[in-house]
């Protein structure tokens, strides 16, 4: 890891090398790349996340009433102004996933679950194919992203970790898992679909296209094993209609919209069709799939899901600020899967993506700029946004035949 970290020294300015020389001295120390450390470090942000939010976890409750809900046989997506704000916007195979942490008292439920989420991302990313330095600067750089998410108790922490397993599963010619994780998040969130993306790099396509149908029915009829087939479809129907009504009023507020589509419309004050968007970011998308003779390159996989995991909150009306965790761990991979080395302008960006689009939501961060620029305009999604097009000029460019060795430390 620490031949990435030097690389941030900037030769710029000569304060900036010595503030970074500083900084990776500190990080060279063993106690920081001890994986006692990063999972304690984890684990102690899941614990102090569920303490700060025990009378103000409002997704929680949420999530937890979508269980009860279901079990009275009510509406998963009506409004309870009397036990919680909004509605609920997940599937109703939800309701099975979210039952351990519904049973218990709030507060055991919600340490549960924040504890949960968070070993979860842990164990995708100790399962990757990731070498120890890669995974070690996802462990740090990504760790006030995950504790921002973790004080809204929010299942993109999970979605995160979907995707990289699907990814995982694929590489590892494990596809009838792989395809368990792409329709997990896909019939909780609808997120988990892009795990489709790394389909042209398994080498049993058809056992995972059975393997898919096989879990869609098996996520599909879970529910109505406990709570009967009219009554879950009829929630499948309520899910779409809410789908698509969230996706309009999405456009008008603040909290959501944060990704390029929103920050276009707030900066420009035009109002057009998202289209105009999302078809050109789909081509830039796909182009690199045209690249054939690069596909037997881990560096160029492997940058593939990072562009993945930007790719799914930048043009997503629904993105918010608590679901940059999914693209900052894409990130780390962009940054580190390379097999050349990162200059300057590449540190600069990982700086500008920590300040900006990380440390934005905190008090550390002038809370002027914050109220008036950052949540306005959606500035957070900034930083995200010219990563991943360099990423992709990068994917369409670049050779990534040989990789550098790593440093396992």
């Amino acid at each position: 890891m620490w031949r990435y970290i030097k690389a941030l020294h900037c030769p710029m300015k000569q304060k900036t090398e010595s503030l970074w020389g500083a900084f990776t001295r500190t990080l060279a120390h063993p106690f920081f790349s001890d994986r006692r450390t990063t999972l304690g470090l984890w684990l102690l942000l899941a614990v102090a996340a569920a303490v700060a939010k025990i009378h103000s976890c409002n997704n929680f409750l949420i999530f937890r009433q979508v269980f009860w809900h279901a079990w009275d046989g009510t509406s998963l997506y009506a409004a309870y102004p009397d036990e919680y704000f909004d509605v609920n916007h997940y599937g109703p195979f939800f309701s099975v996933l979210v039952a351990p942490f519904a049973v218990v008292p709030i507060f055991p439920g919600l340490l549960m679950w924040t504890v949960a989420l968070t070993l979860f991302l842990y164990v995708a990313v100790r399962r990757s194919q990731f070498t120890w330095s890669q995974q070690l600067f996802v462990f740090w750089f990504c760790a006030h992203e995950l504790l921002t998410a973790l004080f809204m108790q929010q299942f993109n922490i999970a979605i995160a970790a979907v995707i990289l397993l699907s990814y995982y599963c694929i590489e590892k010619e494990k596809d009838f898992w792989a395809a368990f994780f792409i329709m997990l998040g896909t019939f909780v969130k609808l997120y988990g679909i892009v795990g489709l993306a790394f389909f042209f790099f398994s080498k049993h396509k058809g056992r995972l296209v059975a393997s898919l149908l096989l879990w869609a029915v098996v996520m599909f009829v879970a529910p109505m094993v406990f709570h009967g087939p009219d009554y879950v479809i009829g929630q499948y129907q309520e899910w779409f209609s809410g789908l698509v009504e969230k996706n309009g009023e999405n456009q008008d507020s603040i909290a959501q919209n944060i990704s390029v589509l929103g920050m276009t419309h707030r900066v420009t004050g035009l109002a057009f069709s998202d289209l105009w968007l999302m078809v050109p970011g789909l081509v830039l998308f796909a182009v690199p799939y045209l690249r054939l003779s690069q596909y037997r390159h881990t560096a160029f996989r492997q940058t593939l899901l990072a562009s993945v995991l930007m790719f799914v909150v930048l043009f997503s009306t629904g993105s918010e600020s608590s679901g940059y965790i999914i693209p900052f761990v894409g990130i780390v991979i962009w940054y580190t899967a390379a097999p050349w080395k990162r200059g300057p302008w590449d540190v600069a960006l990982l700086v500008f993506a920590f300040v900006l689009s990380s440390m934005s939501p905190s008090d550390l961060f002038p809370a002027y700029l914050r109220k008036e620029w950052v949540q306005p305009y959606a500035l957070k999604a900034l930083p995200v946004t010219v990563i991943w097009l360099k990423l992709c000029w990068e994917m369409w460019t670049r050779d990534y035949r040989v990789l550098r060795k790593q440093n396992e430390g």
